[in-house]
């Protein structure tokens, strides 16, 4: 039995259907296809049922998948064992934010695919909630408070924020005083986040009300200077509004508290190899 086919099963198990495998894979349908086909063949039984939705497993699918991800998970910890200590090899797939991401996680993720030449790298950039685990990524980067779940976080670095808004909104608004001053405001949103600020050493929280929302810091930045609202964005999207005036602090009483920018990944005993190595190098960026 071929491993590589036994790997890809498991992959379109969890994606849902061929397509979907493929595109984590990196590799075409027709290769995926072909893989499943001879995995089969081998075993002499159905473990998928084609629909025009996807692929559903069989009975023999599903118990067969349990057995498979153990065996994958088993091979790849073997792998990682008994390779040199600086090489790292296979599919390294990243989640990260599209409002950092491209600035300034790609440079690392950039270093890291250099200094490991057998190591394929694939990163996602999206500023929504991506799931890991149903989604088939190793790891993610996220940044801002982290809510409870099940899976495992690792902080690498601070993420300073400020609320900003327009000169133009804060004249026609007049400026918030207090965080409660911000529910009669408009309120430049993601969805429906809760904001956070520091009074002396408590913490202050309101869930603000906005009509304009973007999935994305950088089209709140531009609703920003446009003058809709006031907005919670974090230091690296908005120092250049603010250092020409395009932007203002708008409660400079009440900072935000520093936020934080983390590695999680599914749940597990020990965090793989890659994900480990890709870990320190954030740390050495942001810590």
């Amino acid at each position: 039995m071929d491993f590589e086919d036994l790997r890809t099963f498991v992959d379109v198990a969890d994606a849902g259907g061929v397509s979907a495998a493929a595109r984590r894979l990196g590799v075409s349908k027709s290769i995926v296809s072909r893989r499943l086909f001879r995995l089969e063949a081998e075993l002499g039984v159905q473990l998928l049922a084609r629909t025009t939705r996807g692929a559903a497993l069989t009975e023999a699918g599903v118990t067969f998948r349990e057995h498979a991800a153990r065996v994958r998970a088993e091979i790849d910890a073997a792998l990682e064992t008994i390779l040199p200590a600086g090489e790292l090899r296979g599919r390294l797939r990243i989640a990260a934010p599209l409002s950092l991401g491209p600035t300034h996680l790609a440079p690392i993720f950039a270093d890291m695919a250099l200094r490991h030449p057998l190591l394929h790298v694939q990163a996602s950039y999206s500023d929504r909630f991506v799931d890991i685990i149903g989604e088939g990524f190793d790891c993610a980067i996220r940044i801002g408070y982290l809510n409870d779940s099940n899976l495992i976080a690792r902080r690498v670095g601070a993420l300073t924020g400020t609320l900003v808004a327009s000169p133009d909104y804060i004249r026609a608004h007049r400026a918030p005083e207090t965080p409660d001053d911000l529910l009669s405001h408009q309120a430049l949103m993601q969805g429906t986040e809760a904001w956070q600020f520091m009074d002396g050493d408590k913490i202050i929280s309101i869930h603000p009300q906005g009509r304009f929302k973007a999935d994305n810091g950088t089209a709140l930045v531009v609703a920003a200077v446009a003058g809709l609202g006031i907005a919670w964005l974090p230091d690296h999207l908005t120092k250049s509004y603010l250092d020409s005036g395009a932007l203002v602090d708008a409660m400079p009483r009440y900072p935000v508290p520093t936020a934080g920018i983390f590695v999680v990944r599914p749940p597990g005993q020990h965090p793989t190899r890659k994900v480990r190595v890709l870990t320190e190098l954030l740390i050495e960026r942001f810590g």
